[in-house]
């Protein structure tokens, strides 16, 4: 593979200590967990696509940390680096979601139904509502990894599966490739379109390479449901409106996505998920659900009052700007305001604005 270090086998030739990264300036969960020993026990494994220990730290290793969320430092390959380094992934899972065991088993509920209040959000504040996840589509490898053809036939299937929806959930793919100036444009208008990766975190971790090719997006016809198709997973599927009423975002984003995951399966393609992790998808932070329900909050006096920052701690809220998590939030319909559920995660995306250069957790 054209990046890292995946198939470098000269790297045996040195001593694990001359291999060893320096971690001494890095604030990140790879970090805390990775030690020298530990290195020297994994560094000769791959996975049986070939991704190696090294392709797995690569992107904590050269981005030691950021100024505002303690990223995680290391990514998946395929669904089997979970498995093979999970020496490092493990405890890595455990500290970035709050204690989740090797031997705890993840309940996923899409059951709409269940879902207690949401719909009585303020309009006069909420000015919008999201609700995120994503899917790996199994027997691929994941995107730090997959080849030019992988990423071409993830794209076919998902176009081929897609088009099957109808009712509400009815629309058309556009491919970043073969993109109009127009309908760029109004991609952008509606908020949809995401851009070349500029993040290191996201060019360390080999998500950019062959840039476009591959990639496109989905939305219905009513611009509340899209898939975001080989961006940083396989599929980003999004519900989303202007407004407050959570309950109806989450409801379509339920009947989407089990849709969506009945019509893969049908084409004889499942979706990666164990008992342990739920979900398998490319970055530590986003298993399980991989789920992320965010608001896009107006408040022009809160977020001027010296406690403001206080008060997200104890609502376990985070301060962003309409740009993501690379910029900051300002008073007004600048502020975000995010709950992080299970599992949490720390993307740098602005439900109902733009997402500019926004910043995964990797």
């Amino acid at each position: 593979m054209p990046f890292g270090n995946t198939h470098n086998k000269l790297k045996m030739n040195y001593s694990s200590e001359q291999e060893y990264p320096d971690l001494s300036k890095h604030n990140n969960h790879m970090a805390k967990v990775l030690t020298p020993e530990m290195y020297a026990s994994l560094r000769d494994k791959e996975t049986p696509s070939g991704f190696t220990l090294d392709d797995v730290i690569q992107t904590g290793v050269d981005n030691p940390g950021h100024p505002f969320i303690m990223t995680v430092g290391c990514v998946a390959g395929d669904e089997e680096t979970y498995e093979v380094f999970k020496e490092l992934m493990d405890p890595v899972i455990e500290d970035r979601h709050g204690g989740y065991k090797p031997s705890d088993k993840h309940k996923t509920d899409l059951n709409s139904d269940n879902l207690q209040g949401g719909d009585d959000l303020d309009p006069n504040y909420v000015l919008s509502s999201r609700v995120r996840t994503g899917r790996s589509i199994r027997g691929f490898c994941l995107p730090p990894h997959c080849s030019r053809g992988e990423r071409r036939a993830i794209e076919n299937l998902s176009i081929e599966s897609l088009d099957s929806l109808d009712g509400d959930l009815n629309g058309k793919y556009y491919a970043l490739k073969n993109m109009t100036d127009e309908e760029q444009q109004q991609l952008i208008d509606d908020h949809f379109l995401f851009d070349k990766p500029v993040s290191p975190l996201l060019l360390a971790s080999g998500m950019a390479r062959d840039w476009p090719d591959g990639r496109g997006i989905w939305h219905n016809d009513n611009k509340t449901f899209l898939v975001w198709v080989n961006e940083e997973d396989h599929l980003r599927v999004i519900s989303m409106q202007k407004g407050g009423n959570m309950r109806e975002v989450f409801t379509r984003f339920c009947t989407g996505l089990t849709k969506i995951e009945s019509l893969f399966k049908d084409r004889g393609h499942e979706f990666m998920w164990n008992e342990h992790l739920g979900y398998v998808l490319t970055c530590p932070s986003n298993l399980g659900t991989g789920l992320r329900a965010g608001v896009h909050v107006k408040l022009p006096n809160v977020s001027k009052h010296e406690k403001f920052g206080e008060i997200l701690k104890k609502l376990r809220l985070q301060k962003r700007g309409t740009g993501g998590v690379d910029t900051a939030a300002v008073g007004g319909a600048g502020a975000n305001g995010r709950r992080r559920r299970q599992p949490a995660g720390g993307h740098g995306e602005a439900p109902g604005g733009r997402r500019q250069h926004r910043r995964p957790d990797a």
